[in-house]
């Protein structure tokens, strides 16, 4: 018998999201003699712990009798049970500094941590995560930060509404104006992107006819790699040798920031890939970009003017073209910067409901049986050593770098 633990979450600011929402457990406990589940009691959670205790679920503060430890962001160290298995997002893989503290505790205790993001099928696409949902609230938040901009029409918070099917009914009657909006980005994210652009009735067009002229309605282009990037010596772009040799491309991005409104940026990246633009491209008068929404949210990374998070209650911020600095949102002199770590907890049971699925679908059931390739590949320490695939991190995780 394996017991699952879903942690309450201990980071600031608090996350709602769940991995297993009430349902998705009274369903595993239905459908499996070899599973049992608790759940940490907490008055954060979007799912309350009377919906748990109704569905089955054991409802405590003590999780140090479960096998499996199931969280979604960084778990504090002091929270950190020694010798457990825990799955949750750590935000390590990239070496990120502030989580450095973290890899180390996880070493000194001796946990196994097998993180969310690593878990791919063999082809290298992620199995799970909340890209979805980011790109579904990122976009409208894109949106909404043009409407208030502009004043040409208004759109309420995400938030406010109980579902995503609440949030498509405030969408009927929605006016744009002649916008051109360029969404970069051909994952997860985009696809949530690309949902909002249908949903509000915003047609896609080709890159080819987006960059030759302005149209008599609202329109997107998706921009996927080949649009975005080419080799410095054959001009030619190969998705393959691109995401092993990324230093070898340069972006071709620039020519769209003269025929955009709003951006709305769902690529991958880390610190080896091309940026869209660079910080000085933005003082160009050809350079038209009003609204940006950093779905993906690097600071300084893709959009390298992404000067850090904002809180979901404030998601917008202004930066000034002249001198870079942070301003007040809705400045004629700066570009509106939509950057949030935690969009889907806007929509946290849509969003716990899609990820709980694609966990129970893809890696429960190698969990309950002891482990799997992709398992393996995904676990970045394994009782207190860092696996091969990731001993890259050493230095790292011992504070060295």
């Amino acid at each position: 018998m394996i017991k699952i633990g879903l942690i309450r979450e201990g980071k600031i600011p608090a996350d709602n999201r769940v991995a297993l929402t009430p349902a998705q457990c009274k369903w595993i406990l239905k459908n499996s003699n070899e599973v049992a589940i608790a759940v940490q009691s907490s008055q954060g959670r979007c799912f309350s712990d009377r919906e748990y205790a109704m569905a089955g679920v054991e409802v405590k503060e003590d999780m140090s009798d479960c096998d499996l430890l199931f969280g979604i962001k960084e778990v504090p160290v002091d929270q950190l049970i020694p010798g457990k298995t825990y799955l949750f997002f750590s935000h390590t893989k990239k070496k990120q500094p502030h989580n450095q503290p973290l890899l180390h505790s996880i070493l000194e205790k001796q946990i196994t941590l097998i993180d969310y993001e690593c878990l791919e099928h063999d082809d290298g696409q992620r199995i799970i995560g909340f890209g979805f949902f980011a790109g579904i609230v990122g976009a409208h938040n894109g949106m909404m930060a043009y409407g208030n901009r502009t004043g040409l029409y208004k759109l309420d918070r995400v938030y406010k509404q109980r579902s995503f099917r609440e949030l498509i009914h405030t969408y009927f009657g929605l006016r744009l104006p002649n916008v051109k909006i360029a969404v970069t980005g051909s994952g997860r994210v985009a696809h949530g992107i690309l949902e909002i652009m249908n949903l509000m009735g915003i047609h896609e067009v080709e890159p080819d006819d987006y960059l030759r002229r302005r149209f008599s309605y609202p329109v997107y282009t998706q921009l996927k790699g080949a649009d975005l990037y080419k080799n410095k010596i054959t001009g030619k772009y190969s998705r393959a040798d691109f995401h092993e040799h990324p230093g070898k491309y340069e972006c071709t991005f620039l020519p769209y920031s003269e025929q955009t409104d709003i951006l709305m940026n769902g690529i991958y990246w880390d610190k080896t890939v091309p940026r869209l633009f660079q910080k000085d491209d933005v003082h160009a008068d050809t350079f038209i970009i009003q609204t940006i929404a950093d779905i993906t949210d690097d600071a300084g990374g893709s959009v390298p003017i992404n000067l850090g998070d904002q809180t979901i209650e404030n998601p917008i911020y202004g930066v000034d073209k002249n001198s870079l600095l942070k301003t007040e949102p809705y400045l004629r002199s700066s570009i509106d910067v939509m950057a949030v770590g935690n969009l889907p907890n806007e929509l946290p049971r849509d969003a716990s409901r899609y990820f709980g699925e694609q966990l129970i679908k893809f890696v429960l059931e190698d969990l309950v049986k002891g482990g799997s390739e992709i398992i393996n590949r995904a676990m970045i320490v394994k009782n207190g050593s860092l696996t091969k695939q990731f001993d890259y991190l050493k230095d790292y995780a011992e504070g060295r770098e």
